[in-house]
This record gives C-alpha cells, sequence and structure tokens, in this order.
C-alpha cells in the first residue's frame, strides 16, 4: 500500500443505476476524511455529479489514484484490473458485489465502508493475485499483447470441427490435444471457465497455472497443473478450421494459420481488498455450495 492513500478512483459498472445513490454518499465518506474522490467518467454521471467537475477515463483512471473502489460484478473489476495491469501499477482494488455471483467483488454493500476505513488504515487484508501476459506472433511478428486475471483460451468456432493444438511448456512438447479447445487459467480463473470446463479449483496463494482443454476428444487429456514461472506456447493446427483466442472473456480476435499464442506470468500481480469476515473457502461455499457446511 502507499504511504498514505490519498486519491480513491471510483468506477461502476456501465448502467449500473443501483449504484447511484451509493456512489453519491461514497464521495461524501471520502470528502469527509479528506481523501479525494476521483470519478470515472461515466460513473460520474451515474452519482449525478454536476457537470464540468474533473473526471477520469477508465483507461487512466490507474493513474490518478492510490486505490480503485469497483462497483458491479466480477467482469467490471476483471476490465478494471487488466487497465491496471497495463498502466504498470499496483493499484489495489476493493470490489463491492452488485451482481449475483461475486468470487472477486465479494465485500457487500453492508461491508463497504467498514472495509474502506480498514483499508485507509492500513489494517485491511490486501491479497496478490497472479496475471498472465500473452503474446500472439504472426509470421514471426508480435501481433498482439495482452494481460489477463482469469484466462486465456483458444476455442474452435461455431461450425468448427474439433480442433488440435500444439502445446509446448519452455522447450518441452507438452501434447498435441484434440478438442473444442483449450484454457490456459490463473488460480483465480480457475474457478471460471475453468471449473466449468471440468478443470480442478486451484487456490489463490498457488504459484501456478492451469492448462484445460475443452471437451477433448481423448478422455485421457486431462487438466494439468503447472509452475506460474512456465511459458506456454500454443499453436492451432487449423486445417481449414475457425480458430479463436479470448482474452478473460472481454477481448479476442480469429487465429491465422501459423499463429502462435505464448502466455507466462505477468510481471505484477494484480492486489485485491479481501473482506475481514470470510475466508477464500467461505466464498466457495456460499457461492458454489462447495464441500458443504461443516459449521
Amino acid at each position: 500500500m502507499p504511504d498514505a492513500i490519498t486519491r480513491v478512483g471510483l468506477t461502476a459498472k456501465r448502467g449500473l443505476e443501483a449504484a447511484s445513490g451509493v456512489l453519491a454518499e461514497l464521495a461524501g465518506w471520502l470528502y469527509a476524511r479528506d481523501v479525494q474522490p476521483v470519478f470515472e467518467t461515466e460513473t460520474a454521471r451515474l452519482a449525478g455529479l454536476p457537470a464540468g467537475r474533473p473526471t477520469v477515463s477508465r483507461d487512466n483512471l490507474p493513474d490518478e489514484c492510490d486505490l480503485l473502489v469497483v462497483l458491479g460484478g466480477d467482469g467490471t473489476l476483471i476490465g478494471m484490473a487488466g487497465r491496471i495491469a497495463r498502466a504498470g501499477r499496483d493499484v489495489p482494488i476493493l470490489g463491492v458485489n452488485f451482481g449475483s455471483l461475486g468470487f472477486l467483488t465479494e465485500i457487500t454493500l453492508a461491508e463497504l465502508y467498514p472495509a474502506l476505513d480498514a483499508t485507509l488504515a492500513g489494517r485491511a487484508t490486501i491479497e496478490s493475485r497472479t496475471m498472465l501476459a500473452a503474446r500472439t506472433s504472426r509470421e514471426d511478428q508480435l501481433f498482439a499483447d495482452h494481460i489477463v486475471l482469469n484466462d486465456i483460451v483458444i476455442t474452435k468456432g461455431a461450425l468448427s470441427r474439433i480442433i488440435e493444438i500444439s502445446v509446448t511448456v519452455g522447450d518441452a512438447p507438452v501434447m498435441r490435444v484434440r478438442a473444442d479447445g483449450l484454457i490456459v487459467a490463473t488460480p483465480t480463473g480457475s474457478t471460471a471457465y475453468n471449473l466449468a470446463a471440468g478443470g480442478p479449483i486451484v487456490h489463490p496463494a498457488v504459484d501456478a497455472m492451469v492448462l484445460t482443454p475443452i471437451a477433448p476428444h481423448t478422455l485421457t487429456n486431462r487438466p494439468v497443473v503447472i509452475p506460474a514461472s512456465s511459458e506456454v506456447h500454443m499453436r492451432p493446427i487449423m486445417e481449414g478450421n475457425e480458430v479463436f483466442v479470448t482474452f478473460d472473456g472481454q477481448a479476442g480476435f480469429p487465429l491465422q494459420p501459423g499463429d502462435l499464442v505464448s502466455v507466462r506470468r505477468a510481471d505484477r500481480p494484480m492486489r485485491i481488498v479481501r473482506s475481514a469476515n470470510r475466508t477464500y473457502f467461505d466464498v466457495l461455499r456460499e457461492k458454489l455450495k462447495w464441500g458443504g457446511d461443516n459449521r
């Protein structure tokens, strides 16, 4: 954490009218503590900020604050985590859940002010979450690069047959998977698409990434957990099929024959403010009904 938090960025899910009153109240709460609220432009309109007040774009918000408060669901938080990573900042995120699931935006409205007070006072638990950096090469030139919190997914088009993907970890060939696709997930992303595809739940403190085939043609192609220090290279064997790559489900594009997608651990982790009222396993039980209730 910075020595003192003097600027708190405020952003909400686009069109989240339910957050308007909370935003206005939150801004007043911060002003009363000599902390400057910094509104993202669209969020300022939700809050009813008077015209002419300075605001900041979503892309530039990480450069203008010491802490970021996100109101919405996990998708909103994931988008801001990517922006923080691209800005090269270490701004922590406090996510407030307005959605129905909320693995990452786990702090409830009732917990907002106690969590924020603890964060400003330096008492809150700030957890680091591994992020992945993906580079797509085309004709031996860098074509695109992305930083993700959850996963990189290579998948077939809607009308395509099973696709084949050559996978190498470092210089070691690992597999040629024939499947509907392949997921490379972080521990944070292990409870997202990876879990739906039959991959394992990986505790976020584990320094690892997961390779999970999607509906593999060969049943022995099972998910594998590898060190986060690995570099994974994936080259689809096109054979006339449409193949796409997506990044955290928020960006993507069709791949072309010969394209290479390489994935490694990003230089910086995401830093997230954890709720003081529940553990990671509590979140699994609440959100997934995982493991039953052992209390």
